[in-house]
């Protein structure tokens, strides 16, 4: 069994998932599947364990590697897409860890926070005057069963939120990056405030309809982050543990004496150093939104 606080794996292959979860609905009216088996919102437990990010999403991981900022994470008809590209920022310098994660039509599109800290989030608009669809991607992966990045367009161009969290467990901070797809770019984040506290798991937006979700890691000092499943299998957002984190001593060795501890929510001093209590966004930052609950 598990240790307590961590769930047994859920990740499945994606033939698995396909023929076992998806089979079950695909043939559903598409006025049913956009209006109530997309929302749908299950009741997960909350787990907490902070030597693990967990999925922040339901979906399938696309890629998952350790790259500088500037480097290709995908080429795409030639064309590199890489962190400062994914990030909208030339002056990010983190060599980091990073996962994508697709969003199926027929994926839960609740998202959660992967490892607890406080969330402050931006909007970043589409390039062109559209964003690009997502269609070819989840065609590839339904119907042929396997990974067709290089038709992955909508990663330079669509609309998506960078949400900035502040782990104070681990004394940094880390990124989620939500992108939406062309027919409905709504990224609706259920706390308007900015640098607001997140447990572990909390479901904090939803993204519809098809979206991707991308769990960057800056690289550490004081930890390794590994990634423990493979590229191609189904997570479960809350549910699926996704990186190891594993503390770093002098000699280079693992010790659990420096697992870090639960202090959240962030006391006295373990605040983010960029925004010391919550403050409202601004309607630069996002559309105005409701919690669909």
């Amino acid at each position: 069994p598990p240790p307590p606080g961590r769930p047994p794996p859920l990740a499945k292959s994606l033939k698995d998932w396909v023929e076992q979860e998806v089979a079950l609905v695909k043939d559903k009216s598409l006025a049913w599947l956009s209006q109530e088996f997309f929302f749908r919102d299950p009741t997960r437990p909350n787990y907490s364990d902070p030597s693990y990010f967990f999925s922040p999403a339901d979906g399938i991981v696309l890629y998952q590697m350790t790259v500088d900022p500037d480097d290709p994470i995908v080429d795409i008809k030639g064309k590199h897409y890489s962190l400062q590209d994914a990030m909208r920022d030339p002056s990010f310098d983190r060599p980091s860890l990073v996962i994508g994660i697709f969003m199926t039509f027929f994926d839960v599109h609740v998202n959660r926070i992967p490892y607890p800290g406080r969330v402050s989030y931006k909007q970043l608009d589409e390039i062109d005057t559209y964003n690009y669809p997502m269609l070819p991607v989840e065609k590839s992966i339904l119907d042929d069963l396997r990974l067709d990045i290089e038709r992955a367009n909508y990663l330079h161009n669509n609309q998506r939120m960078l949400n900035k969290v502040w782990a104070p467990d681990l004394g940094q901070h880390y990124y989620i990056l939500q992108m939406a797809d062309y027919d409905v770019d709504c990224i609706l984040p259920f706390q308007l405030k900015q640098n607001w506290p997140f447990a572990q798991n909390e479901r904090f937006s939803i993204v519809r309809y098809g979206s991707q979700l991308d769990l960057i890691i800056p690289l550490a000092d004081r930890f390794d982050f590994t990634p423990v499943l493979p590229s191609g299998v189904h997570v479960e957002g809350g549910l699926d543990p996704l990186v190891r984190i594993m503390p770093k001593t002098s000699t280079g060795r693992w010790s659990t004496r420096s697992v870090p501890k639960t202090t959240f929510p962030a006391s006295a001093g373990t605040t983010d150093p960029d925004a010391t209590s919550p403050q409202p966004s601004s309607s630069e930052d996002v559309n105005e939104a409701q919690d669909p609950r």
